[in-house]
């Protein structure tokens, strides 16, 4: 097999001097919610045409993606979807990754699955989970969901996962204006002291069916301003560099929060992401247009080394820097869904 890490036994770097470290991998394009921000009811609708079986990657193939990915450097490997606890027996998935040494693995979740599944993806080997959560008020949050899921059963989700040992639980609350801003003290307010960490993150044009505009951005500075009035806040240095998050924590030590930024204070200079669709297509940025096929590769009898050699290819030609050209212009581009490559 080729050295994937090459002669120097550097790993590959981009253009702009970023090397690949966390894996984000979609296991199905398919959700049981349909958030308006997402993957919206009238575009994701009942005759939607979602991928047939024998294009999306086996479990198999996953591993084996994730072996030569640990082989370029990657410690990292986060399960998305569309949902990925609607991916039948995703367990075994995860006994299969958790058995490559040396990877964090984690996964997220609309948590509408997890009080049924927290403890056997534990045992089967999972780390820790982060739950989409973005109202603590019903109505809005069966809004938002557009199917009449009760946020009482993700509350559960987030319970039983802690209980499992998924710790600490990360919670994503996505804020838009008009929709849940109303809502951003009160979940601060309701996670503070629980040893979850609660993260806000700006409203994003990623897709191309979620309707995005500036204007309903809220953003991290508000954010901010809102919690430290009633609750004082402080800033804290990143767990490691390129985190997304933007780590504050209260000044009488009851826990933190994380602002994640990317409208607003772009972090593309030190992004060591790259995304595995569900049909085996790398992308190398969230807002990408196009991706890279690799399902050929794995089907087409291709060694590691060849795939190696592909992967270092893509990402040494990467120079993405969606986050910090964009514009109001640049929300109207074509853009991958972000139910198809995961958040």
């Amino acid at each position: 097999m080729i050295n994937p890490l090459g002669d120097s036994g550097a790993a590959p770097r981009d253009r702009m001097g970023r090397h690949v470290r966390d894996l984000r991998v979609s296991v199905t394009d398919r959700c049981n919610f349909r958030c308006v921000y997402c993957m919206p009811k009238e575009v994701f609708g009942k005759d939607y045409q979602f991928l047939e079986r024998k294009e999306i990657l086996s479990f198999e193939e996953i591993a084996r993606m994730a072996r030569i990915f640990r082989g370029l450097g990657v410690n990292k490997i986060r399960l998305t979807g569309g949902e990925p606890l609607v991916r039948r027996n995703i367990e075994r998935l995860i006994g299969m990754l958790a058995a490559i040494p040396g990877l964090d693995l984690t996964l997220t979740t609309n948590g509408s699955l997890l009080r049924q599944k927290a403890q056997a993806l534990k045992s089967a080997g999972l780390n820790r989970v982060t739950v989409s959560l973005d109202s603590l008020d019903d109505t809005v949050f069966r809004r938002m969901n557009d199917v009449d899921f009760p946020v009482t059963r993700v509350l559960e989700g987030i319970d039983a996962a802690a209980a499992a040992g998924l710790a600490p639980v990360k919670v994503n609350m996505v804020v838009k204006r008009g929709e849940n801003e109303n809502g951003i003290v009160a979940m601060a307010r309701r996670f503070r002291g629980t040893g979850h960490i609660l993260r806000f993150i700006e409203y994003m044009d990623v897709g191309h069916t979620n309707g995005w505009r500036m204007d309903d951005v809220i953003t991290a500075r508000e954010i901010l301003g809102m919690i430290d009035a009633e609750m004082p806040l402080e800033p804290i240095d990143p767990n490691y560099p390129g985190e997304v998050a933007e780590r504050w924590r209260y000044r009488d030590g009851s826990g933190e929060i994380g602002l994640i930024a990317s409208v607003t204070q772009a972090f593309c200079r030190d992004c060591t992401r790259i995304r595995l669709s569900t049909d085996g297509k790398l992308y190398t940025c969230l807002f990408a247009t196009t991706g890279h096929d690799v399902r050929d590769l794995l089907r087409g009898g291709a060694s590691d080394g060849d795939i190696t050699s592909s992967i270092s290819e893509i990402w040494t030609r990467r120079g993405d820097r969606y986050s910090e050209i964009r514009t109001a212009n640049t929300g109207s581009v074509k853009k991958i869904e972000m139910s198809y490559i995961g958040g």
